[in-house]
């Protein structure tokens, strides 16, 4: 008998090698290549998912290429067909990605449930749970569609015949780190059976325009398990972020083939499931402290929708021969940035205090725009002088200490006029050229010490 042919393939990243190393050289993990039989492969030509295996394609001026807009299908949650671009794609694979807990199966179990209300074939596969399993969760969720239909199963082979008997609109499988194809050696969840088992179903989902949803397991460090070609393969990424400990979950897309990425849908999770939060500047700000120093409202962009969130700072002496720096929701160095530029600019002597950054509510911030917001809540708690409680501050700070530009201002203002704020201060270089809502003072500032001015009286 011939030896079977092995290789070492990088659990992270999936690089490949003929010999075994303790340290992956593509990504630098350590102890993460595992041996895999390497298949046999037949020499047969693959056949693409758009084109029959004869039919030569021929390049095509795009000026002739026809275009007709995808047909959406609508859930009714609105927060999800926002994300989505719209609503659901028929033939798109979409990926879902979270922390253990978080409620991924539980927002796809609610959806495979609307849209088997709205008379559309759900083919629900779970290779984590039993089918009674699911049944206690559908119990608790309140759900009863007859168009639903639940499949315990972690076979490729199983699960294509069940999708061709079954001829569903949507399936879901949860989660693609258990479905393992039975010609690969190696063990479910690895690269070999995660890239083989997600282009299967990507095969599926164009030539049988089916939507699929797949869910997948996160990493320590919060990215998708498995090899990175897996988000370049689906159609759709979609994050779900938030604390186990909060109510309050964000689903994030961070690619979309059919819509704008960095689209924001916000959710609450309740007894009776995932709702969803209409508005989410009020939950953000309904816990604010009046009067209490180092607390600042700005107005940040999550993709097309505009969010007041609440950034609070609490700067103390340090006991340390070097200062503490936390960061929770912001970026770190972009903290330490603005501290320095505090000190050097403003003679704010923070080089012995410790620092404190928090943005309220468990969002994540990580535009240039919340740069002025972060530096008046330090100096607020620095100098122990709260700001207006009515006042918002939106613009980025550069290391020479100007307030540089920031893009879409009109609706940033729109949504402080909405939820009652009185007065906007914004980079000086965006006045002009636009009114603001009735009731709402914009004061243009040009540089950190003018916004201190402002904020603090100096």
């Amino acid at each position: 008998m011939a030896k079977q042919k092995t290789k070492f393939i990088c659990q992270s990243c999936g690089y490949e090698s003929p010999k075994w190393m303790g340290k992956c050289p593509g990504c630098g993990a350590w102890n993460t290549m595992s041996e895999e039989v390497l298949k046999k492969t037949t020499g047969r030509r693959i056949a693409f998912a758009h084109s029959e295996p004869s039919v030569v394609s021929k390049p095509s001026s795009i000026n002739t290429i026809e275009t007709s807009q995808e047909p959406r299908i609508q859930t009714s949650l609105k927060e999800l067909n926002r994300v989505l671009g719209g609503g659901i794609v028929k033939g798109s694979l979409v990926l879902i990605g979270g922390d253990p807990g978080i409620g991924k199966s539980t927002l796809l179990l609610q959806v495979s449930s609307q849209l088997a209300n709205l008379q559309h074939d759900v083919l629900y596969i779970s290779g984590e749970e039993s089918v009674k399993q699911t049944k206690l969760r559908a119990d608790r969720l309140g759900i009863r569609a007859e168009k639903l239909y639940v499949l315990a199963e972690t076979d490729l082979e199983y699960i294509s015949k069940a999708i061709d008997e079954t001829n569903p609109s949507f399936v879901v499988v949860d989660s693609i780190q258990t479905i393992y194809h039975s010609d690969i050696t190696s063990a479910p969840g690895s690269v070999s059976q995660v890239r083989e088992c997600t282009a299967e179903l990507m095969r599926i989902a164009k030539t049988k325009g089916i939507a699929i949803f797949i869910v997948g397991h996160v990493t320590k460090e919060g990215s998708i398990a498995g090899p990175r070609l897996l988000e370049h393969m689906v159609d759709t990424v979609l994050y779900f972020e938030g604390e186990r400990h909060h109510t309050y979950r964000i689903l994030r897309a961070v690619k979309n083939r059919f819509g704008s990425t960095n689209e924001i849908g916000i959710f609450e999770m309740k007894e009776t499931g995932l709702s969803e939060v209409v508005n989410p500047s009020e939950i953000f700000l309904e816990e604010r402290s009046k009067g209490a120093s180092g607390s600042t409202v700005v107005a940040s962009m999550e993709g097309t929708r505009p969010v007041l969130v609440e950034i609070q700072a609490l700067i103390s002496p340090t006991s340390f021969g070097n200062p503490r720096r936390m960061a929770t929701g912001v970026d770190h160095n972009r903290v330490s940035l603005l501290m320095a530029v505090l000190e050097k600019r403003i003679g704010l002597l923070l080089q012995n205090q410790d620092a404190y950054i928090k943005v309220a509510g468990g969002v994540k911030l990580d535009e240039p725009a919340i740069d002025l917001a972060v530096a008046i809540s330090i100096a607020s708690s620095f100098k122990d002088h709260p700001t207006r409680a009515t006042d918002v501050f939106v613009g980025e700070v550069g290391l020479t200490g100007e307030v540089r530009r920031v893009s879409r201002i009109e609706q940033r203002v729109q949504e402080a006029a909405k939820l009652g704020f009185q007065r906007v201060i914004i980079p000086k270089a965006n006045i002009g050229g636009w009114n603001g809502p009735s009731g709402v003072e914009l004061v243009g500032v040009e540089n950190v010490y003018e916004a201190l001015q402002v904020a603090l009286g100096g």
